[in-house]
């Protein structure tokens, strides 16, 4: 099985996240101690999606989350470029594309709503990413992101950072169908941007009103943002 680098080539990474997917969903559980759960549940709350509205879900992986998006009444489509993760999530009752996040496959200002879950971090060109995100979304729509941040205390942020290096690829090979692949997890988590950061690297894209909640101590941020008015 495979991992991808850190400089993220997309068709290492797709063939990375295809060597996960037969047990991802059970892996993110395990190494989550559940929390995954909950850091989905808290998103959906933020994103505050209304019935009729139209939504995109972003490196969906196999559309679980989307599936929950989609129980606020909204259309939500799941994307991403791992053939493997979306063929894994078929039974999944949700429109389902494969496209490269930096060249998304729709019009310009379709969507209400768009949001990325630990995925911006697997993307090439963060900035681009999320200058095209804001492309498919109207004036007034919203992005939210979820993804790994820095424990904002200190103690903690020591243990949890050596979680991450020893203990993360300990568990993952036992219950991950590619733990080479949770190596680079541990190590790209390491090289993100830290939540004030990235705020501005979403500001950057073009995006208005960014601001950030903490989960879990900082384990995972929300960004949220604004598409602005014209």
């Amino acid at each position: 099985m495979s991992r991808a680098g850190l400089d993220k080539d997309p068709h290492e990474v797709a063939a990375m996240f295809d060597g996960v997917a037969e047990r991802y969903d059970r892996t993110n559980s395990v190494t989550s101690l559940g929390l995954d759960r909950h850091w989905r549940a808290v998103t959906r709350r933020v994103l505050d999606l209304a019935p009729g509205q139209k939504a995109l879900d972003v490196a969906a992986g196999t559309a679980v989350s989307t599936v929950g998006l989609a129980e606020s009444g909204a259309w939500c489509v799941a994307l991403d470029f791992s053939l493997g993760m979306l063929r894994k999530g078929s039974a999944r009752p949700v429109p389902k594309v494969a496209a490269d996040a930096l060249r998304l496959p729709f019009g310009d200002g379709v969507f209400d709503a768009v949001t990325v879950s630990f995925g911006l971090r697997n993307m090439s060109d963060t900035v681009a990413a999320l200058t095209e995100l804001r492309r498919v979304v109207r004036p007034g729509g919203r992005l939210v992101v979820c993804e790994f941040s820095r424990p904002v205390f200190r103690p903690f942020r020591f243990v949890y950072l050596n979680y991450l290096m020893r203990a993360l690829p300990a568990i993952a090979s036992r219950v991950s169908s590619n733990p080479e692949a949770y190596r680079y997890l541990a190590e790209s988590i390491r090289a993100w941007p830290d939540q004030r950061a990235l705020a501005r690297l979403v500001a950057q894209a073009g995006w208005a009103d960014v601001e950030w909640l903490n989960l879990t101590g900082g384990i995972v941020a929300l960004h949220r943002a604004i598409n602005p008015p014209v």
